[in-house]
């Protein structure tokens, strides 16, 4: 292990050049993205549909190809999972990643290509393993392993041929060499499939080991620490892993957990962000101290952009990388070596920077409130939870939120029910100082509470510990990339939840 670390290390930096040319070059590198993309389209059923093999152009390829949602693209994908081949990529596709959010109940199943794994999943990861080595020249990452927190391993099998797991199942099923030796726990326990079960195994098989990084959702990873410290009987987690060194983090923002990450680690360590999904790795940041995570644009993923405004239109308009502006909330829709075509991920992306490219993960189309035409988005609650959380000196663990609609007596509030893990002194502050940081975030949300005209203050409740745990369950959503919704322009979620408080 000592000695196979150094190579690699050397390995990744080599790297680096490569990176700041697609970086530098982001919209001739997406043109050959792709034309390398129609190049297998065009011998697919969904590529002769569409005339692929006559398209040569960005703007040719818009008008040929609408935009997809998932369920325009089920019947393929339910004629590949029966072995059917060349509809939508034209390699085969043994894996599919089964993908459920936290706000529906069915699954979907994203074709995963032999392409997207190596060419977007695992390059992308090296890359991130070589822009933090830039940044952190004589890191000790290598000399010790990667704690990997996933979701449900357990892999299930169509056929002999065809098999299907969450996303960290297929990575890691098919990983190379080098990634297995780098990382844990064993596969065995990885493979674990009962959540509550793996967090105890994972935390003993663990502490002893010489951990230098761990990568997880937030929310799980604190599960895990702490579960480690009452184990050890350790005040904090540089006592249990002295050399650990990063936390690689996603799946939700990371501003409100940050305090509660320093007080349970102990001394500082560097934090990067990485926006990895099912249907590709999409970008990371390039150093702990930059805001915004760079784009990763020579991945076999084309990226256009759609304002949040076209959502919903009969004919969505959608821009490129040319046109993109800066703290602008755009619609994410990808092409991908995964053969998937215009599709739409869900997500919402800012800019923070446009030489190179960097974003930021804003929301979900579905997952905000504007029942007043407040427009919240998480990105607001997130740091409007963050301010209020420091100007009360509280930790917040978890939260949601809904509209309260008009009634006869009263005008529309936001409801929100929250988990502390330190709870502040006086909630009605917490509450004044929540409604403040959202007034200064966000304009439009100022304007409906000027003078309560359409909205009066917030009601904040403070929840026990482990409501939001067991409504997951209930859901069959606990552990992994799961999580509550931050954020809903209805009230189911947060009834659902409400039934649960004691």
């Amino acid at each position: 292990m000592k000695l196979l670390s150094p190579a690699i290390s050397r390995l990744a930096r080599l790297r680096s050049w490569r990176i700041e040319q697609w970086a530098s070059n982001a919209i001739a590198t997406q043109r050959e993205v792709l034309q390398d993309l129609f190049t297998h389209g065009q011998y697919t059923e969904i590529g002769r549909r569409f005339g692929m093999a006559g398209i040569s152009t960005i703007r040719e390829f818009k008008a040929a190809v609408p935009i997809q949602e998932y369920n325009d693209l089920k019947p393929y994908i339910e004629r590949l999972m029966h072995g059917e081949e060349n509809l939508l990529w034209n390699t085969p596709v043994n894996w599919f990643a089964k993908s459920s959010g936290t706000t529906n109940d069915k699954s979907k199943f994203i074709p995963v290509t032999e392409e997207s794994l190596y060419d977007c999943h695992y390059q992308s990861a090296k890359d991130v393993l070589t822009m933090y080595y830039n940044f952190n020249p004589d890191s000790d990452l290598l000399t010790g392993k990667g704690l990997v927190i996933g979701g449900s391993h357990q892999i299930n099998s169509i056929n002999e041929d065809i098999h299907y797991g969450d996303l960290s199942a297929v990575l890691l099923q098919n990983a190379p060499f080098w990634g297995q030796w780098l990382r844990t726990p064993e596969l065995s326990i990885a493979l674990l499939d009962e959540w509550e079960n793996k967090i105890d195994k994972l935390a003993q098989t663990t502490i002893h080991e010489n951990v230098t990084s761990i990568s997880g959702v937030p929310t799980w990873t604190l599960v895990l620490m702490k579960h480690v410290l009452q184990i050890t009987g350790k005040k904090n987690i540089k006592e249990v892993w002295p050399n650990l060194e990063l936390y690689i983090h996603g799946g939700v923002a990371f501003t409100p957990y940050k305090e509660q990450f320093r007080q349970i680690i102990g001394e500082d360590i560097y934090y990067l962000e990485m926006y990895n999904a099912s249907e590709g790795f999409f970008a990371a940041q390039t150093s702990p101290n930059e805001e915004g995570m760079t784009l990763f644009l020579d991945h076999g993923i084309f990226y256009e952009f759609m304002p949040v405004e076209e959502y919903g239109k009969a004919n969505p308009q959608t821009i490129g990388l040319n046109k993109v502006e800066l703290n602008k909330n755009y619609a994410l829709v990808i092409s991908t070596n995964g053969g998937l075509w215009r599709y739409l991920v869900g997500d919402t992306i800012q800019f923070t920077n446009l030489k190179p490219f960097k974003i930021k993960v804003s929301g979900r189309l579905k997952h905000f409130i504007n029942a007043f035409g407040e427009e919240v988005i998480v990105d607001n609650a997130d740091r409007a939870i963050a301010i209020a959380s420091e100007k009360t000196n509280c930790i917040v663990n978890d939260y949601t939120a809904a509209p309260v609609y008009f009634s006869k007596e009263q005008n529309g509030a936001h409801e929100w029910l929250i988990e502390f893990e330190k709870p502040p002194h006086n909630i009605q502050q917490f509450a004044y100082e929540l409604d403040c940081a959202l007034k200064n975030i966000n304009s439009d949300y100022e304007a409906k509470r000027h003078k309560d005209i359409a909205l009066r203050m917030p009601l904040v409740q403070s929840i026990t510990k482990g409501v939001f745990t067991e409504w997951l369950r209930s859901k069959g959503k606990l552990g992994g990339q799961h999580k509550v919704p931050r954020l809903s322009n209805e009230r189911v979620y947060i009834e659902e939840i409400k039934t649960m408080i004691g």
